[in-house]
């Protein structure tokens, strides 16, 4: 039981450098969202009216 103990002592101590750059894919991550959120902002009318246009040409076909 001591030796386990110690073990995760030493392994808590260690500092954990491999555990990965957590604050940098979460900025990642959130700066992807703004993205999406500002293009969709902008080009969101357009893009459904593209869509509509092309509906109408496909049902007005068949």
């Amino acid at each position: 039981m001591h030796r386990l103990l110690g073990a995760l002592l030493r392994r808590a101590l260690r500092g954990g450098g491999d555990r990965g750059d957590v604050p940098g894919w979460v900025l990642v991550t959130v700066m992807t969202a703004g993205m999406v959120v500002g293009l969709w902002a902008v080009a969101g009318p357009r893009l459904q009216q593209l869509f509509t246009q092309s509906m109408d040409a496909v049902l007005g076909q068949l």
